[in-house]
């Protein structure tokens, strides 16, 4: 069973919860999803090579804020 947890992203007026879970993403060592729970927002994301934390999926538009936020959730 997926492991999944609650989440709270910080919008530009009102916060966004969801739920996150980790997932294989080809190519990346450690990758998350968030989905909202209203379904209008998705995001993934995944370290780089550098070990940083970069969006490689998603809805659109984004706030960048989201992927370090996310990430602090996530881990």
């Amino acid at each position: 069973m997926e492991q999944q947890s609650e989440a709270t992203l910080t919008g530009t007026d009102s916060t966004i919860d969801g739920i996150v879970k980790q997932v294989n993403q080809a190519g990346y060592n450690e990758a998350y999803e968030f989905k909202s729970l209203d379904e209008t927002l998705h995001l993934v994301i995944a370290k780089d090579s550098d070990g940083e934390w970069i969006r490689i999926d998603g809805t659109e538009p984004y706030l960048s804020s989201w992927i370090d936020e996310l990430a602090a959730q996530a881990v």
